[in-house]
C-alpha cells in the first residue's frame, strides 16, 4: 500500500539525516542573530510556501530578523515581467542592501542548476550574496545543486526513492526549521501549544 511505503520512506529519511549539520545551522543562526543580521528566506514552487511559514516562526519564535521575498507578490511579479524571472530573489537582496551581516537561507529540491535551468532565481541570488559576503544556509534535496556547492552551511535531504524526492524534501524542510525553532539555543519564546 502506497501509505506504508510512504512512511516507512520518511523514516529512512530521518534515520539518514545529517543531524550534526542540522545543529551547526542552530549555531550559525544564533551567530546572525546575535550580530543584528537579517536572515533571506529563498524558495519556489511549494518551498516557497515552507519560506513564508519559516518567516513567521523564526521572527516570533526566535527573533531573528526574516523576511521571503515571495511574500511581496507585486514586487515579485514585477521583476518578472520586467527583469525577467531570473532577477526576483538577486534584485530584491539589492534593494534590501544585503550585507556580509546577513544570510540566505535557501528552501529547495534541486538546489539550483543553471545547466539545467532549474531555479536559476536561486542561482543569481545565491551568486550575489556570494558577491556580498553574506552566509549561505540550505535545507535541499537531492545532492543540493548550487546550494551545496557555494552554501556554508546546507543540509541535504537524503533521497531514499527518486521518485519521491520533491515530496520528502519539501516535508523535511519543515522538520528541519521547526527543529531549529525549537531549539533551546534560537527558541525565545514558547509555542502557545
Amino acid at each position: 500500500m502506497h501509505t506504508d511505503i510512504f512512511f516507512k520512506e520518511v523514516i529512512e529519511v530521518a534515520k539518514q539525516i545529517d543531524t550534526q549539520a542540522i545543529e551547526n545551522l542552530a549555531l550559525e543562526l544564533k551567530a546572525l542573530r546575535d550580530r543584528g543580521g537579517r536572515l533571506f528566506i529563498l524558495g519556489v514552487g511549494g518551498s516557497a510556501g515552507n519560506c513564508s511559514h519559516a518567516v513567521n516562526d523564526f521572527r516570533k519564535l526566535c527573533g531573528i530578523e526574516a523576511y521571503a521575498p515571495v511574500d511581496n507578490v507585486s514586487e515579485l511579479t514585477a521583476r518578472t515581467n520586467d527583469e525577467g524571472w531570473e532577477t526576483i530573489f538577486s534584485g530584491w537582496l539589492k534593494v534590501s542592501k544585503a550585507n556580509k551581516n546577513d544570510a540566505v537561507l535557501v528552501f529547495s529540491v534541486g538546489g539550483g542548476n543553471l545547466e539545467k535551468n532549474v531555479s536559476p532565481n536561486i542561482v543569481e541570488g545565491l551568486k550575489l550574496a556570494k558577491e556580498r559576503g553574506l552566509k549561505i544556509f540550505g535545507v535541499v534535496g537531492r545532492d543540493g545543486g548550487f546550494t551545496k556547492q557555494v552554501g556554508d552551511c546546507v543540509v541535504v535531504v537524503p533521497t531514499v526513492d527518486a521518485s519521491r524526492v520533491t515530496p520528502h524534501a519539501e516535508a523535511f524542510q519543515a522538520v528541519v526549521w521547526h527543529c531549529l525553532v525549537s531549539n533551546p539555543i534560537l527558541q525565545q519564546m514558547a509555542t502557545k501549544w
